[in-house]
């Protein structure tokens, strides 16, 4: 048994934290095909070959960013895959969190490498930046600071004397 309050073993915490951890990656994998899917398609468009030689090199950053986004978060899926019947659950389920932690660095970072395209080729000035620093910094701050924040505050309540 663990001390996580629950009543449960340790390939039974396991199995709950995969579904779990499968459950999150439905859904980040879903916006990253997407996503990914529109990058792709970008090249073969009209206007393209009109494009600036520093917005065709942040669209080649960005294609490689999404690319390797789509490897992140889909490597979990193959690591189950190679792992099952090994008995190794537990630190399948370790591995891939920690695959899908990169994964949503690498979906920040196509994000906002697809916003700053888009934003250049729209407004044609220097507010572009700018804007893509505040979203990069509004996804930072719901997708880690928030958890880190509520983790914290929540070992900190754990550990308070009972009054």
């Amino acid at each position: 048994m663990t001390d996580s309050g629950r009543d449960e073993t340790v390939e039974e915490r396991a199995d709950r934290k995969w579904n779990d951890l499968l459950q999150e990656l439905r859904v980040a994998q879903t916006g990253v095909q997407i996503l990914f899917g529109f990058l792709l398609a970008v090249v073969f468009q009209e206007r393209f070959t009109s494009l600036s030689d520093t917005d065709r090199t942040i669209y080649v950053v960005t294609v490689v960013l999404g690319a390797a986004t789509t490897g992140a978060l889909i490597g979990p899926v193959s690591f189950h895959r190679m792992l099952a019947g090994q008995r190794l659950k537990p630190q399948t389920v370790a591995w891939a969190s920690r695959l899908t932690v990169v994964g949503l660095v690498l979906l920040l970072c196509t994000v906002a490498s697809s916003l700053m395209l888009i934003l250049r080729v729209a407004l044609h000035n220097a507010l572009a930046p700018w804007l893509v620093a505040g979203v990069v910094l509004w996804f930072i701050g719901c997708w880690f600071v928030l958890p880190l924040l509520a983790r914290r505050l929540h070992r900190d309540r754990a550990t308070e004397p009972v009054r």
